[in-house]
């Protein structure tokens, strides 16, 4: 289903060291990305509770989208593993609301990734708009 009238607010949880500086060196490289992704700076994509995925998604957010730094490369050691064994669990609690894994991505980038932040967040709108709005907007 595509609607052409369909602007879905898309949250994006990028980690303070790594992705949040590849969204900002796409804004300094002047690389276009869809103005309807909200960017929240957190710490480190571990802390990224399953709960604030879920409430997003079941409170009117058409996507939600985790960014941290790439395995290995974690400034808080494992934070980005963390981030990943709560994206399967994700996966799973989204299952159980009916709504569909699509809706949810993890990516890594790093600081020096602006072109592929803003290439990601291109593709997941696109995604985003296929998939419709959201079933929980109100």
């Amino acid at each position: 289903m595509t609607d052409t009238n369909f602007d879905p607010i898309i949250l994006s949880f990028c980690c303070n060291w790594c992705s949040y500086a590849g969204a900002d060196l796409a804004g300094i490289s002047r690389l276009q990305y869809p103005t309807n992704v909200r960017i929240i700076r957190v710490m480190c994509s571990g802390m990224v509770h399953p709960n604030l995925v879920i409430d997003a998604l079941t409170k009117g957010a058409d996507g939600v989208i985790i960014c941290g730094c790439h395995i290995g490369d974690c400034h808080y050691i494992d934070g980005n593993k963390k981030a990943e064994s709560r994206a399967e669990a994700i996966s799973l609690m989204l299952e159980d609301f009916g709504i569909e894994d699509e809706w949810f991505r993890i990516e890594w980038v790093s600081a020096s990734e602006g072109p592929k932040f803003a290439q990601v967040m291109k593709e997941f709108t696109e995604e985003i708009i296929n998939l419709g709005p959201s079933p929980y907007k109100v």
